[in-house]
């Protein structure tokens, strides 16, 4: 039942006329929040919690979307509209969401990845799911100009974020973590930016709470991006007064490598409505801040890294307040990124200093020696009464 998903339970909210049996839905939404309280000790913060949004059919927060794309599309199809395929350019999150839901509704996907640009993991998404994978030899905003004049050919249905339904998909996530918080509102909610639809559909969500009196208050966004792809972040430190496309270096933070967001001006009038900020975070930083939050139960991907880190430096300069309740978006699944945790914790990421690597103890198949390495590593057993 498509009810079962995050977002069609809000089917009203989204696309109420589209027929229950054009719907394409996987099971996405409904991820949990993780509360992190020793981060939120450590910074001196009153609640900090982590949306998971990874935890989801393709294990990113692209399903929200998609889902609803590739149903509209199913049904333009169903009506005699002659679309032969559905295209995107991807850093790897979007083109595993369109595959897997193309793949659910038997319609042809083809995605346009940047050339040794993304992980195996994300390479390997679409490829299962049947997608016609052509891999570029240029960036993101190289595949995503390419992907706009094949779209001019209307027999190919453009999927990014350019594309409002994958907007109104995704603007479920404020309203559902909201909802997860008893209908309140964060004070601060923290959220990776590369192409920037995510912050522009997070906005339109909680706008739409507003409007409906089902949240009092406006929460802050907080928008971060890595040092080596910050263009929104260089435009918010001249108030928006210059803003331009960059060309953007390597990052661990893959998925959010764009230096010419398409959704760039909306996120500013979001921004904007949200007395929002934008902070970066550096190699070192994201890395580090991802591992923070492992080590209380999350697996955190390089994007969620830079989020994670945004936050500590944001409540470092007293910009978020002690006391203050944040939600962090974790857009994807740390398991799609595995080289990035494998290089953390054998401390061969470049730039990255890996203050909390564990790598794992090389031993004798021996007891003895196994229990004099247990005792030398760990904490003496805790004292009972």
């Amino acid at each position: 039942m498509p009810f079962a998903s995050g977002v069609w339970a809000k089917k009203e909210w989204v696309y109420p006329e589209l027929p229950l049996e054009q719907i394409v839905s996987l099971g996405e939404g409904h991820s949990p929040l993780l509360p992190l309280p020793r981060l939120a000790g450590e910074l001196s913060l009153g609640e900090v919690c982590l949306k998971q949004c990874g935890i989801s059919a393709t294990a990113s927060f692209k399903d929200l979307g998609m889902t609803v794309l590739v149903s509209a599309v199913n049904r333009m199809r169903a009506l005699g509209r002659p679309i032969r395929a559905i295209v995107c350019a991807s850093t790897g999150d979007t083109s595993a969401a369109l595959a897997a839901y193309c793949a659910a509704a038997a319609i042809p996907s083809v995605v346009f990845l940047p050339k040794d640009k993304v992980s195996l993991s994300q390479l390997l998404q679409p490829i299962a799911n049947g997608a016609l994978v052509a891999s570029l030899e240029t960036d993101f905003d190289g595949c995503m100009r390419v992907v706009q004049e094949v779209a001019r050919d209307h027999s190919f249905y453009l999927a990014n974020s350019l594309n409002s339904l994958r907007i109104e998909g995704q603007k479920t996530v404020g309203v559902e973590l909201c909802q997860q918080l008893g209908w309140d509102s964060p004070d601060w909610i923290v959220i990776p930016g590369g192409n920037l639809g995510n912050a522009t559909a997070l906005g339109l969500g909680l706008q739409m709470m507003l409007d409906l009196g089902l949240i009092d208050r406006r929460p802050r966004i907080a928008v971060a991006q890595a040092r080596a792809a910050n263009p929104l972040y260089r435009a918010f430190r001249t108030g928006f007064a210059d803003v331009h496309p960059i060309t953007a270096a390597t990052t661990l933070a893959s998925a959010i490598q764009i230096g010419d967001p398409v959704s760039m001006r909306r996120a500013i009038d979001v921004l904007r409505r949200f007395d929002g900020v934008v902070e970066e975070a550096s190699e070192s930083e994201l890395a580090n801040a991802a591992a923070r939050a492992d080590r209380e139960g999350a697996f955190a991907c390089p994007q969620t890294g830079v989020a994670l880190a945004a936050l500590c430096k944001l409540a470092a300069a007293g910009t978020i307040r002690r006391g203050s309740r944040v939600v962090v978006l974790s857009t994807a699944h740390g398991l799609k990124f595995p080289d990035f945790k494998s290089g953390y914790h054998r401390r061969e990421l470049p730039n990255v200093d890996s203050e909390l690597a564990n790598a794992p103890l090389e031993l004798p198949p021996d007891a003895r020696a196994v229990l004099d390495a247990l005792h030398r590593r760990l904490d003496p057993a805790p004292r009972v009464g």
